[in-house]
């Protein structure tokens, strides 16, 4: 059985004025030609299918569009989780009529269904919470854990658990478990997918570091922990999403389908790949060097599962560059129009309109202009203020570092509360 493992689609999603749907259209057609080409039994996307709680109606329709096309008429099954960028209520509405076309939205942790089963021979059943399994004439049966982005809340509601004293891990752990023990025999295909932050402590993941200089480098691997992106944290949990270890997965699964993490990398190979796809766009520069792909499983019971990562060339890149003159700027601008840009630019005062004017005229993808202050003869006090903004860390420590750009001043205490409570705030009436 062979599969395509993807997420984090962001539909709707925008880099700063400019819309993506149409790069989101063109990377979604590329993925249905792929599952095509490599004759894909089922497709499993890992959460994050919407950006927002409350996407566009032209997102909507490109999700539902996209994933009709990719189901190739209810002849390879789709199974599409929640991440903490979905609303659950409304990934699992459309179920009554996406079920039909052989598409199956997992909103909530505690989501089951009847039993479907298609006039090619497929029948998808529930027979638990937390698990469908695929049966498909003459293959093994696939039994796939579903484990959608669930808050700690949410999951005891969904397990009836009221011991506050266990934690989010102990209940996915021993979740897990006993599914894998009931349903994971060595007869079929086990697989788990879940949208969370996972990690191991000591085996290997993808560096994006060492990847970064070659945007088609192959996968290298260290013993260094994958780490959230800034935007997805959340004051609400100093590391945004709870850490998960990967050592939780029960030793029947066969392969671990992740969603959250934005950059390509395997968390654990030695007995079972547990992979995170990583996004098929770029949506920020923390994103600037990755190439993005898709994953192919192939799979047999009782053994090691293999994949490979398909390369996806939809998109535009997401750059940072900085530039010692205006002329330099619009050279490259001219040379470089298939990405979206930040630029620097290296001057003694401020860039006049005139020259801002040059520079947006030169490329219709320029996301900011940011001048670098470069004045040596300004005093310590002067500096510190005029300077830009040290654009390499945290959302917090840009925050500080704008507010004495622009005020001369650190921000106090009650300052840096306010700017936390604005970050995690919800997208209109949404959960982070």
């Amino acid at each position: 059985m062979k599969f395509i493992h993807t997420s984090d689609w962001h539909l709707g999603a925008k880099l700063g004025e400019y819309s993506r749907l149409d790069e989101q259209r063109d990377v979604l057609d590329e993925i249905c030609i792929t599952a095509d080409k490599e004759k894909a039994d089922f497709i499993i996307i890992a959460g994050d299918l919407f950006d927002t709680f409350n996407p566009s109606n032209e997102a909507v329709e490109l999700l539902y569009r996209g994933l009709k096309k990719l189901s190739a008429d209810s002849s390879r099954p789709v199974i599409a989780i929640a991440g903490n960028h979905d609303s659950p209520d409304r990934i699992e509405a459309p179920d009554p009529l996406a079920a039909e076309c052989g598409i199956f939205f997992i909103g909530y942790p505690d989501f089951t269904r009847s039993d479907i089963q298609f006039e090619n021979g497929i029948k998808i059943a529930f027979p638990e919470k937390g698990i469908l399994t695929i049966d498909k004439p003459d293959s093994p049966q696939v039994r796939i854990l579903t484990t959608p982005y669930a808050n700690e809340t949410r999951l005891r509601k969904f397990l009836g658990n009221e011991n506050r004293e266990e934690t989010l891990s102990n209940l996915l752990s021993d979740r897990w478990k006993k599914l894998a023990d009931k349903y994971c025999d060595k007869t079929g295909i086990n697989i788990l997918t879940a949208h969370l932050f996972m990690a191991a402590d000591s085996t290997p993941i993808l560096d994006e570091k060492n990847s970064q200089p070659d945007l088609f480098a192959e996968e290298k691997t260290t013993t260094q922990k994958p780490e959230e992106p800034e935007e997805e944290k959340s004051i609400l949990h100093p590391g945004g999403l709870e850490l998960i270890d990967a050592a939780l997965v029960p030793q029947q699964i066969q392969y671990t389908a992740l969603g959250h993490l934005h950059r390509p990398q395997s968390i654990k190979e030695s007995n079972a790949p547990t992979i995170y796809s990583g996004s098929p766009l770029a949506f920020g520069l923390s994103e600037e060097n990755q190439q993005k792909s898709v994953v192919l499983v192939e799979i047999k019971p009782e053994q090691k599962a293999s994949y490979e990562r398909i390369n996806l060339n939809s998109g535009k890149r997401v750059l940072r560059k900085k530039f010692k003159s205006i002329d330099e700027a619009v050279i490259w601008l001219n040379d470089n129009q298939n990405c979206y840009i930040e630029l620097l630019i290296e001057c003694e005062d401020y860039i006049s309109a005139e020259d801002r004017k040059r520079l947006s005229d030169a490329h219709n993808g320029i996301t900011a202009i940011i001048p670098v202050v470069s004045g040596e003869e300004a005093s310590d006090s002067s500096k510190e203020r005029n300077s830009a903004p040290d654009l390499t860390g945290s959302m917090e420590d840009l925050f500080v570092s704008y507010f004495k750009h622009k005020k001369g001043i650190t921000p106090d205490t009650e300052m840096l509360k306010l700017f936390k409570e604005i970050v995690s705030l919800p997208e209109e009436g949404g959960e982070k």
